[in-house]
């Protein structure tokens, strides 16, 4: 699907990026009413802080899936992570009585009163999930230089690591 480019080493999916981010807007927006839609509702307001949470969720969103496909070895504790942000994500944005599990956990007191202010921490903490999900692939995913081959900088091997010293003549 669509163009595809290399980056220091690595395969870049340009339109997967977009078309994960514009779905991960829909899939957390809608439900969450923070795009307002006739089929939800909220009994608290958005507050200002959700939109930036869902934007930046869609922007990491769109770059992990953006970055290409690594081995099939690493992929499910990369996916779980992902996961795991998206999923706290759509908890934190979401409005907090609203949610059948927290009102069914907590009561509507304890949605309130407990819940609404631990929601900015959990869009924190997804928010940190995503990052080193991305991060994460970023840094194991190199298209080609899975032997060290590619190099990055002069001196250093693509992984990061120092390039293997050369052996000194014996005196």
């Amino acid at each position: 699907m669509g163009r595809m480019l290399i980056w220091r080493g690595r395969t870049i999916l340009p339109l997967y990026g977009l078309l994960a981010a514009a779905l991960t807007v829909l899939f957390i927006g809608i439900p969450t009413d923070i795009i307002p839609t006739p089929v939800f509702g909220r009994e608290v307001p958005v507050r200002w802080w959700e939109y930036p949470v869902l934007g930046a969720t869609a922007l990491l969103t769109g770059a992990w899936f953006s970055i290409g496909r690594g081995t099939a070895q690493d992929r499910p504790e990369r996916s779980g992570l992902m996961s795991a942000g998206v999923f706290a994500a759509w908890f934190a944005v979401a409005c907090p009585v609203c949610n059948k599990l927290v009102l069914l956990m907590l009561g509507t007191s304890g949605a309130m009163g407990l819940w609404a202010p631990a929601q900015p921490y959990v869009a924190a903490l997804s928010l940190v999930l995503l990052l080193a999900s991305v991060v994460w692939k970023w840094r194991s995913k190199m298209d080609g230089c899975a032997d060290g081959s590619c190099t990055v900088s002069g001196d250093r091997t693509s992984a990061g690591s120092p390039a293997p010293a050369t052996p000194q003549p014996a005196t």
